[in-house]
């Protein structure tokens, strides 16, 4: 019984993640959260940014390390290959990004982040991590054919560390320039020349590639949901920066895929 309930979970929130990604890119793209640039008044008490990124990531972490060793396949070599990105990508975003922040304060730029955007941002973890997880440790059925595996395994792992690479990279920028105390500046150098949002980017290229190496509806629903919920912010940052900066913000550059969108 207990079997059929986690199975019919599992169907039920895999579904969900998939009728939630239209819905978000439809509503995001009119109304943004209201954090960082898009902060406004009016969404309740706020937390120090720090707290709230540490606090909204942290189920990706502690429901990983909960849920994965009661899978079926949680001493197969290969599950156990495939969690490692996810948990290195969450161990950046949980843990580190905070301390990043936390070291790199500017009066300029401080705003607060909304305790309500927060407890979304960690019932949509608790969702997702619970997703990924059972989907690799339980419920994946292609362990047994070696060759591909490997072969998509690493594919998705170029990508995603590609993607990872960029998004780390496009933080340390943004918060070297929040750190000079100067306010908002338009930024400059490598992938901003192109887009908006390089560290939007960036991350949507490592859920491209955590799909390629997972192959499975999970990790499929992963990547279009972060492009949902990454895309029209990165196109509404590049509003924001047009509007503040005018003639000095480059017109030609795209909000979060080159050339493209």
């Amino acid at each position: 019984m207990m079997i059929q309930d986690d199975a019919s979970l599992f169907h039920n929130s895999l579904l969900a993640l998939f009728l939630i990604a239209p819905p978000t890119f439809l509503s995001l793209t009119f109304l943004q959260a209201p954090y960082g640039k898009h902060h406004r008044p009016g969404w309740g008490p706020n937390l120090p940014p720090p707290l709230a990124w540490l606090l909204m990531e942290s189920p990706t972490l502690w429901l990983t390390l909960l849920l994965f060793p009661h899978g079926l396949h949680s001493h197969n070599p290969k599950a156990q290959t495939l969690i490692t990105p996810f948990i290195l990508h969450y161990f950046n975003r949980t843990i580190l990004y905070p301390l990043r922040l936390l070291f790199t304060p500017s009066k300029k730029t401080a705003s607060g982040f909304p305790l309500s955007v927060a407890l979304m941002a960690f019932v949509f973890n608790l969702l997702n991590a619970y997703l990924q997880v059972r989907s690799i440790s339980h419920y994946h059925t292609d362990y047994t054919s070696s060759g591909f595996f490997w072969f998509r395994f690493f594919i998705g792992l170029s990508v995603f560390l590609c993607g990872m690479g960029i998004n780390v990279w496009a933080d340390r920028v943004l918060l070297r320039l929040k750190s000079e105390g100067k306010g908002y500046v338009v930024p400059r150098g490598g992938l901003f020349e192109l887009v908006a949002c390089p560290n939007y980017f960036g991350e949507i290229v490592e859920w491209l590639g955590w799909a390629v190496m997972t192959w499975s509806w999970a990790g499929l629903g992963f990547f279009l949901y972060t492009f949902a919920n990454l895309g029209p912010r990165a196109r509404a940052n590049r509003r924001w920066y047009l509007e503040k900066f005018g003639e000095d913000y480059p017109k030609h550059r795209k909000g979060v895929i080159p050339y493209l969108y």
